[in-house]
């Protein structure tokens, strides 16, 4: 039981995340309009329209996000789709601590399930480490 709140709830939750972003991302990309957007400062919607304007970034964003996400959501090599997610999910918390404020909350869910996560396949990220 302790191995499903600390693992497999914090693991399905941050998959469902990235997928809804993935597909949010994917839907900009047909369609020109998002399906979700949170409310965002002016510097946070500029740095947003940068990346999306960058022509290879935002695709390549959001092809991790769903590649990931979908590992994580069928527990298949999830330790290996947190390491592909890290620096996006970075580069998330620090845009809300820095750009966006309003948008703490989210982050801060999203560095608790990181943190229990990388916690949780400590024992496969050691070589890394040595």
């Amino acid at each position: 039981m302790i191995r499903v709140l600390t693992t497999d709830v914090p693991r399905v939750l941050l998959a469902l995340l990235f997928l809804v972003g993935a597909a949010n991302g994917f839907a900009w990309m047909i369609t020109g309009h998002d399906l979700i957007h949170p409310p965002t400062s002016d510097a946070g919607l500029r740095f947003e329209a940068a990346l999306r304007d960058s022509g290879f970034l935002w695709p390549l964003m959001k092809t991790i996000d769903l590649v990931a996400g979908l590992m994580l959501l069928f527990n298949r090599a999830p330790a290996l789709a947190l390491l592909m997610l890290l620096p996006i999910i970075t580069v998330i918390i620090l845009f809300h601590l820095v750009l966006n404020p309003g948008g703490l909350p989210i982050a801060g869910v999203l560095a608790v399930l990181t943190a229990m996560l990388v916690f949780a396949y400590r024992d496969r990220y050691a070589p890394l480490l040595r």
